[in-house]
């Protein structure tokens, strides 16, 4: 009964997504119909660019984005056994910041003879090398001979992550106004930069991703038992957390880097979606995904709606939304505990 409830709520949002993604395409400034977009009206010159060079590739990527935060976030709470952990939690987000940090504050000026596209690229590279580094020196600090600890592995983010918090504020202090406000801009999330090739490896990163992922989901049913108890039925605890950590960092690095840190996504989602369905991973991970997918895209359509023509950073709109959704679902759960 419940996996046929489970199905039925998947086909329900899927449905929901694509008719959200249509929409997408056609919001915005430059207004386009449907009949433009099922190509029975024509499109002049700009419509067709702003169609194919901003909208096409914005959607896609509010989609890969949302979708890699989401399912990130449910492994890492299932890894964990919190559902209160996200991706930030090892600090991949913040060794994310402070890798662009650099690229915008100490490498952008070198490169101002260079193609634009070799600035951002740098920016985003640097992002990505910044949350691997991060999640790798994380990941050392936390194992032991016995292998990976969990706790460690938790104060070892903290660490990390108030480390980063003071080589950002050093970038913050040696950059100039431009830089400066580049920062504050990546760091609140956009997806205003966006183009085909970047798009495509985000895209084939959270795919991927997201199916070795899901492979994984009966063992992250049987780690929720405990370490001890699925090392009795069979898997081997240690070599599948560093597959699990690795994999998460690699699509949260991907997606911060090409959008910057956009928050509550990770957070929020498969919170939401195991109320809804349970704490079936083979369920959960498709599930906030989806979900994951549809909360970007909406986000990114108030990010490009309410201050029109102006766009607002798109992690304003994230946080505004699953704040106060993160702080209702804790006072029900208080409340339901007898606490209130």
């Amino acid at each position: 009964m419940m996996q046929i409830r489970a199905n039925n709520l998947l086909l329900l949002i899927m449905l929901t997504l694509v008719l959200t993604s249509l929409y997408s395409i056609l919001t915005g400034p430059i207004a386009l119909n449907w009949k433009q977009l099922l190509g029975l009206t024509p499109l002049d010159h700009t419509e067709a660019l702003v169609l194919t060079h901003i909208r096409l590739p914005r959607t896609l990527l509010c989609l890969a984005v949302g979708a890699s935060l989401a399912v990130s976030g449910a492994v890492m709470q299932g890894l964990f056994r919190n559902p209160l952990a996200d991706p930030g939690i090892i600090g991949v987000s913040s060794g994310a910041a402070v890798g662009a940090a650099i690229a915008l504050v100490l490498l952008t000026p070198l490169t101002l003879s260079l193609p634009q596209w070799f600035s951002l690229g740098l920016t985003s590279f640097m992002a990505f090398l910044g949350a691997l580094a991060a999640a790798l020196i994380v990941y050392q600090l936390a194992k032991t001979p016995w292998g990976t600890s969990v706790s460690i592995l938790l104060l070892a983010g903290v660490a990390i992550t108030a480390l980063s918090g003071s080589l950002l504020g050093l970038m913050n202090y040696l950059a100039d106004d431009q830089a400066l406000r580049d920062l504050a801009l990546w760091q609140m999330g956009s997806l205003a930069q966006t183009n085909h090739t970047l798009v495509m490896i985000v895209c084939s990163v959270s795919v991927i991703c997201s199916i070795l992922l899901y492979c994984k989901a009966s063992h992250l049913n049987a780690l929720a038992l405990g370490e001890s108890e699925a090392g009795h039925l069979g898997i081997e605890v240690n070599p599948l957390k560093r597959q699990l950590l690795l994999l998460s960092t690699i699509t949260v690095g991907v997606s911060v880097s090409a959008v910057g840190i956009i928050g509550f996504i990770g957070l929020v989602v498969p919170h939401l979606v195991r109320l809804l369905t349970g704490p079936d991973h083979r369920t959960l991970l498709p599930l906030s995904a989806i979900v994951g997918a549809w909360l970007l895209l909406m986000a990114d359509m108030l990010a490009r709606t309410l201050a029109a023509p102006a766009e607002m950073p798109v992690g304003i709109i994230t946080a505004l939304i699953g704040a106060p959704f993160f702080i209702g679902l804790l006072l029900k759960q208080r409340k339901g505990a007898g606490l209130l």
